[in-house]
């Protein structure tokens, strides 16, 4: 059934060389969400490079402490996705995403007062739940206002993220060299501040009515998706793929290798240059199921070679390793750009449009789990083990995106039409 929705004005169309090289989105709501998320990922990237050094250093609480803190929190924050999207979904998603940014940046600015461990768990779990909330909130209306280039829209709006967190971690680089607790400070409250300027902009964004609910549908419709609860959990163990490179590689480059230490920012910044630069490109025609299954079933590929590129490296001089490791780097981004767009697009194709904020929870929900187990897994099989656990690792990225283009088509075959229409 197609759903009525009200008509957004149309503004007058810019002709700016910005517009026309892709750089920034037209004129109206489009380029309103992205002004957005560059403001909201630019403060949580200054956070999120120093919220451990801020803990330890300035609120003085034990490393130990720290990471049960953060690990509660995280297990937390999986539980707001589905019910917060639901109520997106029926409240409208501008108003509860609005909530989310207020609720984010009070208690963002609170943890500016905490001295206590009980304390600091009570904040960052809200903080968390916020988050959780903010993001199956926010995927109806990348949905709505994403126009008929949804796919190169969200790949766009994934570039801007990855510049503004690039950009917020080189600021944080500065306060973490001043090591002080009013740097530090300076941190916590721009980020809290980051999120009020986003609510701000937006409030400019139109309000999208809720979409009506088909007759006869369950309430917790994605909880009893059986194929999308399946496609979730195969892009999940694929998503442990976004800890190698800022967890297992650095470990692996200062202990295992003779590459030169300043490598692990290095191969960080390759990483954020190819996806802010290639996102949108590497996204060009994976614009239905089964394109996007395919790219899944590619990244899995592209993931083996680069692991097994970076496992080489143990036994090589400083300079062979550096350029080798390069090279790995590319190949896990590719991998990287292609499963990003495989995931972003069953998100949204495989959901039925008067739920996407439930469904876009359920999202969520699997990529915190991949977030909670990719330290444990990564730290075991790569750095325990070796070069053979980086081996197994990229094994188990391809057998799970070899898995993926039959599981999509299951999820495609079990679409009501009344959803795909809608």
């Amino acid at each position: 059934m197609q759903a009525a929705t009200t008509p957004i004005p149309t503004p007058p169309p810019d002709s700016s060389w910005l517009v026309a090289r892709g750089l920034i989105p037209d004129h109206g709501p489009r380029r309103v969400l992205a002004f957005a998320t560059f403001v909201n990922m630019l403060g949580s990237g200054i956070f999120m490079a120093s919220a451990v050094l801020f803990f330890t250093r300035s609120v003085g609480l034990p490393l130990a402490q720290v990471a049960l803190g953060m690990g509660i929190a995280a297990f937390v924050g999986m539980l707001a996705g589905i019910p917060v999207g639901h109520l997106a979904d029926r409240r409208g998603p501008r108003e509860i995403y609005l909530l989310t940014l207020i609720i984010r940046a009070a208690t963002m600015a609170a943890l500016a007062f905490v001295h206590t461990f009980w304390l600091f768990v009570v904040l960052v779990c809200l903080t968390q739940l916020a988050h959780s909330a903010g993001g199956a909130s926010r995927g109806p209306l990348v949905r709505g206002f994403g126009g008929t280039h949804l796919a190169q829209y969200r790949a766009y709006l994934r570039s801007v993220a990855n510049l503004a967190g690039c950009c917020g971690a080189l600021a944080a680089g500065a306060a973490v060299q001043l090591d002080t607790r009013a740097a530090y400070l300076a941190l916590v409250v721009g980020n809290a501040i980051s999120f009020v300027v986003c609510a701000a902009i937006i409030t400019r964004l139109p309000s999208l009515p809720p979409i009506p609910v088909p007759q006869m549908t369950r309430r917790w419709i994605a909880l009893k998706d059986k194929p999308y609860l399946a496609v979730t959990a195969l892009d999940a163990i694929l998503g442990i793929q976004g800890q190698v490179l800022v967890f297992a590689l650095p470990v692996w480059i200062v202990s295992q290798t003779h590459a030169p230490r300043w490598f692990v920012g290095v191969a960080v910044l390759v990483n954020t240059a190819l996806v802010a630069s290639l996102q949108v490109r590497a996204s060009r025609g994976i614009d239905t199921s089964p394109a996007a299954g395919r790219a899944m079933r590619r990244s899995g590929l592209a993931f083996l070679i680069g692991m097994a590129l970076i496992a080489a490296t143990s036994a090589m001089p400083g300079w062979l390793a550096v350029t080798v490791m390069t090279l790995g780097v590319a190949a896990h981004t590719v991998g990287e750009l292609w499963h990003a767009a495989g995931s972003l697009e069953l998100q949204f194709r495989l959901a039925p449009a008067h739920a996407q904020g439930q469904y876009t929870g359920i999202s969520g929900l699997g990529t915190g789990l991949a977030n909670v187990a990719a330290p444990s897994l990564l730290g075991l099989l790569c750095i325990a083990w070796g070069a053979p656990g980086w081996l197994l690792m990229g094994g188990i990225f391809v057998a799970v995106g070899l898995a993926a283009p039959a599981v999509v088509r299951w999820g495609e075959r079990t679409r009501p039409a009344s959803a795909e229409a809608a």
